[in-house]
This record gives structure tokens, sequence and C-alpha cells, in this order.
């Protein structure tokens, strides 16, 4: 794209919307996405499109698994379509989509290490455990929040310097929300994810984890591909092999990665599908990038639109 350095963004559970995946493409049929939902249905031994209904939503295994999925084949329809990132980086599970699409890992591989991961997560907390979305109080507030509460929360994801997901208990997160609103954050809301991820309780769950990722095969990424728990370009294989494995048990600083994304001289940011808060984030955070979310518009028009962007970085 004439020097304009792009950047992919991988969002992660939480996303997720019903049909999203048959909305893929602006839902027609572009060969590189049924391509790509077709070989991760014989991957996984079911088919694909199955997993964005409402129900099939309820289960953490098909979310995850849907994430990838969509983020692979728009990656893939954007690339028949000439348009290739520079770097890359995945909130959660999206890291597997970001790493996939880096070359470091196969997309069959990528697929089964997320089911495990995924099956890791429900097995361990089947009910009663969620992410609570705070806005307006910054990391050193939401922890004294958390430290007050007494509860067993953690802070999960860093968004934003201001947009912090906490981790625990139905009930922990109540009494988390009452103190935050109590103290003005402006806003605090459940997630759509029904596991405390990215904390110390998935600590078994990750060290299961990182005992199959051993086994898996990981390559040098041909692109920068920027990793969750240090916010910093990943080089080697078994970086990104610990950072996969592990990012379900620590916190993801993602303002930080998108901060060295553009330190690494991104100028254009595309979103995979769904949704448009990572491109909202970064807008947020680096008013100077353009930005371009993929949801569910047509690959054409997506791809027209990150050629435009990336004109208009030129000037």
């Amino acid at each position: 794209m004439g020097g304009v350095v792009i950047a992919y963004l991988f969002p992660g559970q939480g996303a997720q919307t019903p049909g999203f995946l048959h909305r893929l493409g602006g839902g027609e049929r572009h060969p590189a996405i049924v391509r790509a939902f077709d070989e991760a249905s014989d991957v996984l031994g079911a088919n694909v499109l199955e997993l964005d209904h409402a129900d099939a939503l309820k289960s953490t295994v098909a979310v995850q698994i849907a994430l990838v999925v969509a983020g692979v084949a728009a990656a893939r329809a954007l690339a028949d379509a000439g348009i290739e990132p520079d770097s890359v980086a995945g909130l959660s599970v999206g890291a597997y989509a970001a790493a996939v699409v880096s070359g470091a890992i196969a997309f069959d591989d990528a697929l089964k290490l997320v089911r495990l991961r995924a099956k890791l997560m429900e097995d361990a907390y089947p009910r009663g455990y969620g992410m609570l979305a705070v806005l307006g109080l910054n990391e050193s507030e939401i922890a004294r929040a958390i430290a007050d509460s007494g509860a067993d929360a953690y802070i999960g994801n860093l968004n934003a310097p201001r947009q912090i997901v906490v981790s625990g208990s139905d009930a922990a997160l109540a009494q988390v929300r009452d103190i935050v609103l109590a103290r003005g954050a402006r806003r605090a809301e459940r997630l759509c994810v029904s596991v405390p991820s990215h904390c110390v309780l998935l600590e078994d769950a990750a060290e299961r984890l990182i005992d199959a990722a051993r086994d898996v095969p990981i390559d040098t990424p041909r692109i920068a591909y920027v990793g969750n728990r240090g916010a910093r370009v990943l080089r080697r294989a078994d970086a990104i092999r610990e950072d996969l494995a592990t990012n379900l048990r620590h916190p993801v600083r993602w303002h930080d990665s998108t901060i060295a994304l553009a330190e690494l001289g991104a100028k254009v940011f595309v979103e995979m599908p769904p949704g448009q808060t990572l491109t909202q984030l970064a807008a947020e955070a680096l008013p100077d990038i353009a930005s371009v979310a993929m949801d569910a518009a047509p690959v054409a028009s997506v791809a027209a639109r990150v050629r435009a962007a990336s004109r208009r970085a030129q000037d």
C-alpha cells in the first residue's frame, strides 16, 4: 500500500452477536470466506456456521472458535482483494487469529488449541462468573475499589486508560460495580463473557494449555505480532507460543498494544469482524491514525476503504 503500514486488530470474546459469521463479507459467499469456513468445519468435524446462532453462543467454546474463524476468513478475503497487513494484534482469543495471519501458527492448529482453551475455561467456571467493563476510572482507582470491596475480583483487560475490565464471580462483580459507580465511574456493565478471563482464577487452565501448546508447531512470524501480556512485538516462535498459551491467565494490556503498533509505524488500523470496538479504542488513543472496521461490510467495500485510508495517510 505504498509504504503505509497497516495493522490488523482481532477482537476477543464479547464482540460476538448472533449471526455474525453469516453476515461476514456482507453476507455474500466470498470464495475465500467459504474456503475458510469449509477448512474450519473439516478440522472441527462440525459446521462452523452453526456456531453463531444465539443458543450456540451461550457456549464459550462456540464463541471463541467462531471469533477465530471470522478473523482468519476476513483476513484471507482481504488478501484476495490485495490488502495485506504489516502488523497484527489480537485481544485475548483474537491473538490466535492474529498469530495465524502472521504466519506463526497454522489455522488448523490454532483451531484445535482454541477449542481446548475454551473448554478448559468453560469447565473451570461453567456458571456464576464473568467480566465487568468499567468506564471512567483509571487502573489504580479500579485496583483500590477491588481491594476495598474485599471481593475475589481481578483486573482482566486494560482497554484504555479509563476503560478497564474486571473479572470474577457474579457476587464479586456486583460488589465492585456498586463501589466504582459510587466513586464516579460513568458506566459499569457486564460483558457477554461467562468466564473470569485474564486472571489468577484460570491458573490451572493455563497450566494445562501450556502443556498442550508444547506439541503445537509455531514458526517465526512473517510480520510483526504484538503480544497480549507485555504489549510488545514478539519475534521468536517460543515467545508467541507462551503468549498464546498463557494469555487467558494474565491481564491484557490492549491500550499499550495499540500504542506499540503505532510505534511500529502503523497508520491504518483495520478491525477484523465482528464489531467496531477496537477501532473506536484506537481512534480515541491515536487520533492521527485512520481506522476501518470490517464488521459485516462487503469485502470489496472494505478493501476500497483501506486503500483510501492508506492514500490519505501518505499525504
